[in-house]
């Protein structure tokens, strides 16, 4: 019986779309079964149709000031399709313990950092600042801390003299594109041990 997959984005889903890639290659313990943005205005939907994948939309905004309300809404259309394994993938959404604790050990997040480094927003200025001579992504297990939940893959990119945090960050998603469908495949597959790439 195949893992069934939900992913959240909230703008193109580059990372979204190796993931769905990888799933529908074959041999994947994994199926992708929705995918969800915050926005109609995700360009990330359009390609989840266009590779066969449902998708739903629960726009952000109309809840202001009241999150248990839309993340009530989040679960709702996750509830239509009953997923096994949710996938964050670049969902610009902070998730409360509320939402985040039913789907502890089932939901995963990829990170701009080799984390425990920089949590949050700007992880490339601030390893740039820092004077580090390598960044990369992680990708783990959420828990309701901020990107603080088990490691279960990162990749590392060298950091060059003259690197801009746009230069950085293309080469970290490189990384991303390879990482997050590898640790995702172990995954589905039951294996938690750590991957390095």
């Amino acid at each position: 019986m195949k893992q069934r997959v939900a992913i959240f984005i909230s703008g193109g889903g580059s990372n979204m779309v190796r993931l769905v890639e990888d799933m529908q290659a074959g041999d994947h313990a994994g199926e992708p079964v929705l995918v969800l943005a915050n926005s109609a205005d995700a360009g990330g939907l359009e390609k989840a149709r266009a590779m066969g994948v449902a998708t739903a939309v629960v726009d952000h905004r109309p809840f202001r000031g009241d999150r248990s309300a839309f993340e009530n809404a989040l679960q709702a259309e996750l509830n239509k399709v009953s997923p096994d394994v949710l996938c964050l993938a670049g969902f610009m959404r902070v998730l409360t313990e509320g939402f985040v604790a039913p789907w502890e050990g089932k939901m995963l997040n990829i990170h701009p950092s080799l984390l425990p480094k920089y949590k949050g927003l700007h992880t490339h200025a601030r390893a740039l600042a820092a004077g580090d001579t390598e960044h990369g992504c992680s990708v783990h297990l959420v828990t309701p801390a901020l990107d603080d939940g088990p490691i279960l893959g990162q990749a590392t990119v060298p950091i060059m003299p003259g690197d801009t945090p746009d230069d950085l960050a293309a080469r970290v998603l490189v990384q991303e594109h390879k990482l997050y469908p590898a640790v995702l495949r172990r995954f589905c597959a039951g294996d938690q041990t750590l991957l390095s790439l």
